[in-house]
């Protein structure tokens, strides 16, 4: 007999979680709170664009729709930084040619509702809240957009609703569940620099533009349309002491005077705009037995400051599908190996992506930092094999993200070795490196 999957949640994590599992065979039921977003003229939701790299790739490659997202993303080969004086320094992420690519998280999520609602298997129903989840028995209420309740039984549930989930509820209330949220001192507010004449880019197109500010910082991702997304991250009383279109004026001449002149509806979208949280959330265990896993943000929700939470989310499908594939049927080991091996990845990259706000709102304009970054291109550059940054190691591989947590303390340490011993020329002599690989081995 066909086994019944209930998947609650049809966004990015959620609507690939369903794909996977009708490939797999199983009848899935996909449940989604938002509107039919194909129905809608426009995403409902957060329009923030999202940086996709080698693992979330890696899973639409397994569906197919990789080179399709592509066609329609915009590689960034690196950060333009933006000093406040209008000066631009330019850092590569990688290697030549490795990019990490800004796609808008609505046209994904909408290609993966398309592509589960071709498979026969998947029934999707939108506007659909969930309001109940009886574990022991695998079973979900929810509410539909007539108010009337709905009431599934199926053999297993997966939570893919987000930070603040409604499948995780009854695991908070159970007994030896740990929970944490912890929120950012800063929060967010998106602004936009439109296109110019003919949808022509108004800065580099091939690059992720910080303004680096010390306590804050602003971002823009290019789209394809030739406008920015820009995201303006600061303290939350920076944000209260801006309270006219006057302040807000003030403030960018003299905070981000370049952006100024592209920016036309500056002070409109500042004042209409919310002011969004910022927060990481960790749980253990994942799972309930063989009935109920959790995955993608109502796991463990990061902060967007290394662009991996996309990414981390499609690995947990794809570590989910690969622990399918190994023990078959025996669904009590599938989501114990599965939260096994994700648990300490979610940890290390929740960590990585704090530890990547203050590089990039402060570090990025501290001189020796800088200069710790060339030094570590150069070893990239010239040794390969034996030397990856912890930034490849994490955008651009699929090794776990506690293992490029933890190269990257050996890493450093190396760095500033042969920066203490003035040693950048040395570098170039294998001789000189052989003494110091043992480092980070």
């Amino acid at each position: 007999m066909t086994q019944k999957i209930t998947i609650i949640g049809g966004g990015l994590a959620g609507s690939l979680a369903a794909i996977y599992m009708a490939k797999r065979g199983f009848e899935v039921n996909l449940f989604e709170r938002r509107s039919d977003m194909r129905k809608a003229k426009a995403y409902q939701g957060r329009s923030i664009n999202l940086a996709l790299s080698t693992r979330g790739l890696h899973a639409l490659e397994k569906i197919g729709l990789d080179k399709e997202i592509l066609a329609d993303a915009i590689p960034m080969y690196g950060r333009m930084m933006h000093s406040k004086t209008g000066e631009l320094s330019y850092h590569p992420y990688g290697k030549s040619g490795q990019a990490i690519n800004s796609v808008s998280r609505g046209r994904l999520n909408l290609k993966l509702i398309e592509l589960a609602d071709e498979l026969p298997n998947i029934n999707i129903y939108f506007n659909s809240k969930c309001i109940d989840v009886d574990v022991n028995k695998a079973t979900a209420t929810f509410e539909l957009e007539d108010g009337s309740l709905k009431t599934i039984t199926s053999d297993r549930i997966l939570g893919t609703d987000g930070a603040f989930a409604a499948s995780r509820g009854k695991l908070q209330t159970s007994e030896r569940f740990n929970y944490s949220q912890h929120y950012l001192h800063v929060g967010y507010k998106e602004l936009e620099i439109p296109a110019g004449e003919n949808g022509k880019f108004l800065m580099e197109k091939n690059a992720l533009h910080i303004w680096p500010r010390g306590s804050f910082m602003m971002i823009a991702l290019p789209n394809p349309s030739g406008d920015f997304t820009c995201t303006l991250f600061m303290p939350y009383e920076v944000f209260e002491s801006i309270k006219t279109k006057e302040d807000v004026t003030k403030f960018f001449n003299e905070e981000f005077a370049d952006t100024v002149p592209m920016m036309p509806t500056l002070e409109e979208d500042y004042m209409k705009n919310p002011t969004s949280n910022l927060v990481t959330v960790r749980c253990y265990p994942w799972v309930k037995e063989d009935k109920l896993a959790l995955a993608g943000d109502a796991a463990h929700a990061i902060v967007p400051f290394y662009g991996q939470g996309m990414n981390c989310s499609f690995e947990d499908i794809v570590v989910l599908d690969n622990m399918i594939e190994k023990y078959g049927d025996d669904w009590n080991t599938i989501f114990d190996e599965y939260q096994k091996e994700r648990k300490p990845n979610a940890d290390a990259i929740a960590d990585l992506a704090v530890q990547n706000y203050y590089e990039m709102a402060d570090k990025v304009g501290d001189k020796h930092f800088l200069h710790k970054k060339h030094i570590e291109h150069d070893l990239s550059e010239l040794y390969p094999d034996k030397f990856k940054s912890q930034y490849e190691l994490t955008t651009f591989s699929l090794s776990g993200y506690k293992y490029a947590w933890d190269q990257g303390q050996k890493n450093d340490v190396l760095l500033e070795k042969i920066i203490a011993e003035g040693a950048e020329e040395k570098m170039k002599d294998p001789a000189y490196m052989e003494q110091l690989w043992h480092i980070i081995a």
